[in-house]
């Protein structure tokens, strides 16, 4: 154990490191903490009214997207620690995010069985992809941002295209 860092007042859903290694994010029940990696310590905390679940850094480290129980997509401005947008669409909590490797397109999960693309510049939804018969779990860009990979409670896994926005193969397997 290198370092405990205390300051949430509620369980911690998400971690993530900025891409330059120095921040860590933590999304809990309280909000958003950003801590400072090489002093251990926190740097500034980011209010949200909702619960946070997901939390990701956008490839340039300068966005920061975090994902509500209240159905909500929140985007960051990680140097001032203020929101930029809320994104809405999802009618139930958002499980997972990740930001495309170019940072252009954002992918959301959520309880409501669907991923939802995001343009990261214009902030507006592209295209809602379908097809999960329960929660959406979890969200996955290739390292090319040619395909997206979504893991759901239904026990699949299902590839897409982002391109295209179509469904590339559903992978089963899982029994849970």
């Amino acid at each position: 154990l290198v370092a405990t860092l205390k300051g949430h007042s509620s369980w911690v859903n998400s971690v993530a490191f900025s891409p330059d290694g120095l921040l860590l994010a933590s999304g809990s029940g309280d909000g958003i903490k950003l801590w400072d990696v090489r002093s251990r310590t926190l740097a500034a905390t980011l209010e949200y009214l909702s619960w946070v679940n997901s939390i990701a850094f956008s490839s340039d480290g300068s966005l920061l997207a975090s994902g509500s129980s209240d159905g909500i997509v929140g985007l960051w401005d990680v140097k001032g620690g203020s929101i930029i947008r809320t994104l809405t669409g999802h009618t139930n909590s958002v499980n997972s995010l990740a930001f495309s490797p170019d940072g252009s397109l954002l992918a959301s999960g959520s309880d409501d069985k669907t991923i939802k693309l995001w343009d990261v510049k214009s902030r507006s939804l592209i295209r809602t992809l379908t097809g999960h018969t329960d929660s959406v779990w979890s969200v996955a860009f290739s390292p090319d941002g040619s395909s997206l990979a979504s893991g759901s409670g239904d026990k699949t896994i299902k590839l897409w295209d982002v391109k295209s926005r179509s469904l590339i193969r559903t992978l089963t397997g899982h029994t849970d």
